[in-house]
């Protein structure tokens, strides 16, 4: 365990190298960002064995400590999920740079000119558990935006990061760009959370990226401006309009494609005129599939389900269990998800477009879908490349976060010896 003292010098050590590297990024062309993108995609490639023994070696490590099952599904890789992180560094490079956009631009009667650029928004620092590949995807988001960052990653996955993080440093170094525009904390240590909490003379912004827990006390205790986000209480409500077989699809994919992500379905509603025409189906397939069904009422007669507390209704499971309830049309599904959801992700399943408006106008979360799975909560999906999470407050950035979201902007004006009068 590191002295008080220790950390508050590798805090700023960490903080003076990641400005010097920001202002570097913050005219670094678009060529040179996507060259670092893709020689870190090689070198991910290329070292995949010794990614996937560091891998090992924190899985058995997490396994001895008894971590939930969540936590060991978003740690563990494998092929495939190292694959999906090169795909990610790749896509990623390819896209247009963000930084330099003009957002708006126009004339006054005064004779300026004036735009509205985006640009970086400097330092961010990202704090996250069990995700090896956040390591990646927020480096590369951070780089693509001209941002430096500073990543904390979990203490189950700090074997894997450090192989990950020294991939996305390869890319730096090929492409002629500061090592330090991504950082990895080298240390275990807790204390280095606080101390990046507030480091409000290195960090603009924090993004956490974990469970409740981690995510609560980061919006308690950060001094650095967050991008909230807290759980994913997601819901899905099928409609008395809604296709039976596409209901049957998405509310079975929303569950069980992966549990442990912040978009897997934790509430199901479903309309009475619904389940009045189409029976238990909804239920059944859940429970075939293994999932535990906590509900009340009339669907405790569905065998096999099982009578669900008050607090199972707002509550994020990252388990095979969802909560369901009958609910008396679009109103009171709206009256439901207002009450128990995290302003998330919610879906409707319906085939009335009015129905559908209603649903989308009413509710506030930062993603809405219809007949979609709560899965597609995604960057990647979104066609980012990749996210540094999902941003539930209103400031600044909703949703996805990718590179657009981490620019801010400054005005350019221009002007022909103009005074004011």
């Amino acid at each position: 365990m590191a002295m008080d003292g220790q950390i508050s010098d590798l805090m700023a050590e960490l903080g003076r190298n990641a400005r010097a590297a920001a202002a570097e990024l913050a005219c670094a062309s678009s060529e040179r960002k996507a060259a670092a993108l893709v020689s870190a995609a090689a070198a991910v490639n290329d070292r995949r064995q010794e990614i996937l023994d560091a891998n090992v070696l924190d899985m058995d490590a997490a396994q001895a400590k008894g971590i939930t099952p969540a936590m060991f599904d978003r740690l563990r890789l494998d092929e495939n999920r190292l694959r999906g992180i090169v795909d990610s560094l790749r896509a990623i490079a390819e896209q247009k740079d963000p930084v330099g956009r003009v957002l708006a631009e126009w004339d006054r009667p005064n004779g300026l000119h004036i735009r509205r650029v985006a640009t970086p928004l400097g330092v961010i620092g990202v704090i996250y558990e069990s995700r090896p590949n956040v390591t990646a995807d927020a480096g590369a988001l951070c780089l693509k935006s001209g941002n430096a960052v500073i990543l904390r990653g979990g203490s189950e996955s700090f074997c894997t990061s450090e192989v990950i993080h020294d991939c996305m440093v390869q890319g730096l170094r090929a492409a002629h760009l500061p090592e330090a525009a991504i950082q990895l904390v080298p240390t275990r240590d807790r204390g280095m959370v606080q101390a990046m909490l507030t480091a409000v003379d290195w960090i603009d912004v924090i993004a956490p990226r974990g469970g409740k827990g981690l995510v609560g006390l980061v919006q308690a205790e950060a001094r650095v401006p967050v991008f909230a986000h807290l759980e994913g209480i997601c819901h899905v409500y099928a409609d008395k309009d809604a296709d039976l077989e596409k209901a049957r699809r998405v509310v079975l994919n929303a569950k069980t494609r992966r549990t442990g992500v912040c978009g897997s379905a934790e509430c199901l509603l479903i309309d009475w005129r619904f389940y009045t025409q189409h029976g238990a189906v909804l239920i059944e397939d859940l429970l075939k599939a293994g999932v535990e069904v906590r509900t009340e009422g009339e669907l405790l007669k569905i065998p096999g389900t099982v009578k669900a507390n008050p607090e199972d209704f707002g509550h994020e499971f990252l388990d095979m269990i969802i909560a369901a309830k009958l609910v008396d049309g679009v109103d009171e599904a709206i009256a439901h998800i207002r009450k128990y959801g995290s302003n998330h992700t919610e879906a409707i399943l319906t085939e009335n477009d009015q129905t559908a408006e209603t649903f989308f106008q009413q509710l506030d979360s930062a993603i809405l879908l219809r007949n979609a799975s709560t899965q597609f909560a995604d960057g990647g999906e979104f066609g980012m490349g990749a996210e540094i999470g999902i941003a539930t407050g209103k400031l600044h950035a909703r949703g996805p976060v990718g590179a657009e979201q981490l620019c801010s902007f400054k005005y350019l004006v221009t002007g022909d010896g103009t005074i004011r009068s």
